[in-house]
């Protein structure tokens, strides 16, 4: 077996290995009804997209990923879950057993919402020649008064141009006035585009049209995905991705978005910041990924003792998908990743 061969069984063994793992990771709840709820340290925690609400209210730390489900803390060292927190209608757009992607808990005007990304497999809203059948995927925002659910569909319409694949939906406020900020997702059209809709005060809905605030192509750290022989479910679709939208701003009041996309090190954490300080940007990429090494999907919250943290999943042939934390520094105009932080 020549090197190059070697080299693509290898390639090929890994994608086979991450793709199980992400698959088992995205199983739609009602699959996994079954699993009991356990407590557990934060190194054995497998998932990918975590993400973080320290929530004002109960004092306790809450914990979603893609896959649906929710794990609690109280020290961000011990956590126990997984809890199904979600109540979907059969017979709404995302169909009876939707994947679940991304999901994010945000707390908001005294209400808990709860923003995913739903796929309903049965329902092709495109067929793209030579590339992919695409499905009826989109982000979505259901509501609860309790931030352990459950949290049920407030507006079965949705969010985002039904012509569209969109993912990685998230809530961000400015001025009062909150906004959904996006992917169009890649798999589509080729370059991803990271947009933004103004949402109605209750989240319930969307006023106006979506704007396209930026493209992955803008970020020179951003790789085309056949130039680093990156396979997609089992497919080489040419394309460059975004993904996972993450507003913050510094302590200098910079506005910032962490976002990722695939890099020369495979999956990357990304970063870009607004000239004027506002949603509409103008958007400026940092020249280099802000995390290379195949981690990404990060946000940013602040401890109760308030310290900064970011949280992301690191994906390893050995170990699957990780969430870590790495504490961060924002004292300035732009954000500084320090040391990794265990908890």
């Amino acid at each position: 077996m020549n090197s190059k061969t070697l080299r693509q069984f290898f390639l090929l063994l890994t994608v086979f290995t991450l793709s199980a793992q992400f698959i088992f990771a995205q199983t739609p709840q009602r699959r996994r009804a079954s699993q009991e709820v356990r407590t557990v340290h934060f190194d054995d925690l497998r998932m990918s997209d975590p993400y973080i609400l320290a929530d004002p209210v109960t004092k306790m730390y809450y914990l979603t990923s893609s896959g649906g489900r929710m794990w609690k803390s109280e020290d961000l060292k011990m956590w126990t879950g997984p809890y199904n927190i979600i109540d979907i209608d059969p017979n709404s757009w995302m169909g009876g057993s939707p994947s679940i992607w991304a999901a994010e808990l945000h707390y908001y005007q005294g209400k808990y919402y709860y923003c995913a990304t739903f796929t309903n497999s049965d329902i092709i809203i495109e067929k793209v020649p030579m590339r992919y059948d695409i499905e009826r995927r989109a982000s979505h925002i259901l509501v609860s008064d309790k931030v352990d659910g459950p949290y049920k569909v407030m507006n079965d319409e949705l969010y985002t141009p039904d012509d569209q694949s969109t993912l990685d939906g998230t809530l961000y406020v400015e001025d009062g006035v909150p906004y959904f900020v996006y992917c169009h997702e890649w798999m589509q059209i080729v370059d991803g585009t990271m947009d933004v809709v103004q949402l109605k005060p209750d989240l319930s809905g969307t006023v106006g049209e979506a704007k396209t605030l930026f493209r992955a192509t803008s970020a020179d750290w951003a790789a085309e995905m056949n130039s680093i022989e990156e396979i997609t479910f089992g497919v080489e679709l040419p394309g460059w991705v975004t993904d996972a939208p993450e507003l913050f701003r510094t302590q200098t009041g910079k506005l910032g978005m962490l976002w990722s996309s695939w890099g020369e090190h495979q999956y990357a954490q990304g970063v870009a910041y607004s000239a004027s300080g506002k949603i509409s940007g103008p958007w400026i990429q940092e020249e280099d990924a802000l995390i290379g090494d195949n981690a990404g999907h990060g946000m940013l919250f602040r401890t109760f003792e308030g310290k900064l943290l970011l949280v992301i999943h690191y994906a390893s042939l050995a170990n699957g998908r990780k969430p870590i934390f790495f504490e961060v520094d924002d004292s300035g105009d732009k954000i500084k990743v320090l040391n990794r932080y265990n908890p």
